[in-house]
């Protein structure tokens, strides 16, 4: 099958740009105004001038009208200064308004993606599109598109200009045009070529560096710096490579247009003086016309110039766009069309027959039949990939099934508002996720309607209060990136705080005292017996104390239930919990 060659350059993507310029029409008419002035003032300058060289330098030499006129010069110019600052000043004010919509809606997207988007895209990725992809967008309307038309309407006028002053001249100062049409076609196609490479470049150089700053710890317990170093210095090779090719072009065509320049001014001295030592009058008998010609060919090939350079930034911002336009048709988010509201969480949480994969049919949960009871509390166990943490992640709805139900009472979990649905579960996971901000502001997450009494009420019940108040500014102090100014226990005891002041129905814990030492597992468990009394608790532990005092017992393995009940029930079986229990808890314990 023959490939199917892309158009030099993709106007279904510049469509869907203008989509976004439409409530800030007035901006963009207002830098088309100022521009259009522009382009008819600046070309009937050189006019001008040739006619005070005629009419007041070679014939009258008059200085006072002479004086007169170069005031008015003066004046157009410092015109022409006003409209280019407001063409400026609009065109990025446009500019900066479509890509802070762009960017909210990017955002929100990316935030309603389900994990699994997360889980294949590096974060790396995700910073590129919503920071360096958009500012390049930007650049299509601040430098791009206004720009190149104030370029065309002045090539159209001065051509204008030039046929009405002298067609004979206009001609062969127009010789060299269609050589520079050939040029600026080969420029165009090299351009999006060296863009695309780039733009894949600047992605791998993001996603390695937040990659490896985020994991800084493990590379130097590894003595990993200098190799990781030569893989970085062998990317970032790849990264000035594909700079250099963009810049590779711009090289060799703008020479070019230096040289075509040079050879419509030669052609037209050449044929002048040709013509006039002749005695011929098939070019110019006038010295202002050569004047006004020579001003006329430079204000031509500097917006030829200048409209393969706009072209440029139009190109590079196109090939942004595709890839964020990509990311806005991505169908990756949890289908929420659920409508209820309100429910009572006092009832039955049944998975039915529930299967689910994370790629394609390579099941991770199979065929999974649960009941669990309001108000209890229910333990899953078993080895590392059983599935203990998909089946809290598919309750949440992080990730959408593929076959079975999950109900709460009779509704199916996906008739509800997911967003209402996700207010009535809180979930403490093992890595506990804390912000860059103040501890009230990490506990609250910016809800207005948690008080800091109830934070301060949560951190007493969890038994975090005393360690807080001990820091510089207590709850308004900054705890860093992921809360690295505090230790594992403490981040876990925000991390209960937080799950406490949302009062939710269902609490699940995801192994969230394994990593805190015995003091603050011991705070953590008495305020797990107050937090977990009147809703749903949902354990996932390696901890031999946490089971033991669970109301129901789910035994896992590779995806499918073997055995459930209480410990002492499990035990007596003789099965596959016992030998999992000598096995790893006792171990665990011991």
């Amino acid at each position: 099958m023959a490939e199917v060659k892309k158009p030099i350059f993709d106007f279904y993507i510049l469509k869907r740009l203008f989509v976004y310029v439409k409530p800030y029409r007035k901006y963009l008419f207002l830098a088309f105004i100022f521009t259009i002035g522009l382009a008819v003032l600046s070309p009937l300058r050189p006019s001008i001038i040739g006619d005070m060289v005629d009419e007041y330098i070679v014939k009258d030499q008059d200085a006072k009208a002479l004086w007169w006129w170069t005031l008015i010069v003066i004046g157009m110019l410092v015109i022409e200064a006003v409209f280019q600052f407001m063409t400026t000043f609009f065109a990025n004010l446009l500019a900066q308004s479509v890509i802070k919509d762009i960017r909210i809606k990017l955002f929100g997207h990316m935030m309603s993606f389900n994990m699994k988007y997360f889980d294949q895209t590096p974060i790396g990725s995700v910073v590129t599109r919503i920071v360096s992809d958009l500012e390049a967008i930007s650049e299509i309307f601040s430098q791009g598109l206004i720009n190149m038309f104030k370029d065309i309407i002045i090539l159209i006028t001065i051509v204008v200009w030039m046929f009405y002053s002298n067609s004979m001249l206009t001609f062969f100062v127009l010789l060299p045009i269609p050589l520079l049409l050939v040029a600026t076609r080969i420029f165009a196609k090299a351009m999006k070529k060296a863009y695309q490479k780039e733009s894949v470049e600047v992605n791998r150089l993001n996603t390695f560096v937040q990659e490896r700053l985020t994991g800084m710890s493990i590379l130097q317990l590894f003595n990993r710096e200098k190799i990781e170093q030569k893989r970085f210095a062998a990317i970032n090779a790849r990264h000035r490579q594909a700079h250099i090719d963009t810049i590779w072009a711009n090289s060799i065509f703008f020479p070019v247009v230096e040289f075509l320049t040079s050879l419509s001014i030669a052609f037209l001295i050449v044929f002048s003086a040709w013509s006039l030592t002749r005695g011929l009058s098939i070019a110019t008998d006038s010295t202002g016309t050569i004047v006004k010609f020579t001003l006329w060919v430079n204000m031509l090939y500097r917006p030829i110039r200048q409209l393969a350079d706009k072209f440029n930034i139009l190109q590079r911002g196109v090939v942004r766009a595709e890839r964020v336009f990509k990311t806005l048709d991505r169908d990756e988010v949890i289908q929420d069309a659920g409508e209820l509201k309100e429910l009572d969480f006092q009832q039955n949480i049944r998975f039915s027959k529930v299967w689910f994969a994370y790629q394609d049919k390579d099941w991770v949960l199979k065929d999974i039949d649960l009941n669990i009871e309001p108000n209890q509390t229910v333990a899953f166990v078993g080895a590392t990939g059983a599935g203990k943490s998909s089946i809290v992640n598919l309750l949440s709805r992080f990730y959408e099934y593929q076959k079975g139900t999950i109900t709460i009472g009779n509704t199916d979990i996906r008739d509800l508002d997911l967003t209402y649905l996700r207010k009535n579960i809180s979930i403490v996971l093992q890595d506990v996720f804390l912000f860059s901000d103040t501890i009230m502001q990490n506990i609250t997450l910016g809800d207005k309607n948690i008080s800091r009494e109830q934070v301060v009420e949560a951190a007493k019940a969890v038994g975090a209060h005393q360690f807080i108040m001990k820091l510089p500014n207590n709850y308004d102090y900054e705890i860093g990136e992921r809360g690295g100014v505090l230790s594992t226990g403490q981040q876990q005891l925000l991390a209960f705080i937080r799950a406490y002041v949302y009062n939710p129905h269902i609490l699940i814990l995801d192994e969230a005292t394994s990593s805190v030492d015995n003091e603050s597992e011991e705070m953590i468990q008495k305020a797990t017996e107050k937090l977990t009394v009147g809703r749903t608790s949902i354990v996932i532990a390696h901890r031999l104390s946490t089971i033991q005092r669970a109301d129901k017992i789910i035994v896992l393995d590779q995806g499918r239930v073997m055995e459930e009940g209480s410990h002492q029930e499990l035990l007596a079986k003789d099965g596959f919990y016992k030998n999992l229990y000598e096995k790893q808890f006792l171990g665990n314990e011991e």
